[in-house]
């Protein structure tokens, strides 16, 4: 799953439960991270892993492949709640996708 499906499942009306259940990921977890393998592409796929298992590291090493943190979901459930009101509730899944990427690797 790249960003833009992401954002796009989200904005739709797509359950964190659900999500969570879809990915094998545990729902009581302290929070979900969002990881990326450089070199980060907007059209890279996304890697999910809990807090417990990363420990919050910005550098997570899984099955030999080393993945970097983007965010948490916390951070992209706000955004994609933002997303969907006020003066952003016109702008594409990939303009959404576009601007969260760029927070990502502008802070990374």
């Amino acid at each position: 799953m790249i960003l833009e499906e992401l954002v796009s499942y989200f904005r739709n009306g797509g359950s964190f439960e659900e999500f969570c259940d879809d990915k094998s990921l545990d729902i009581e977890s302290e929070v979900i991270e969002i990881y990326m393998e450089k070199p980060f592409n907007i059209d890279n796929a996304l890697s999910f892993f809990e807090f417990e298992k990363t420990e919050g590291k910005v550098e997570y090493v899984h099955n030999d492949k080393k993945y970097f943190s983007l965010f948490d979901f916390y951070y992209f459930l706000e955004a994609i709640e933002e997303s969907n009101s006020g003066q952003h509730q016109s702008l594409s899944d990939t303009q959404i996708a576009g601007m969260l990427f760029s927070y990502a690797v502008s802070d990374a």
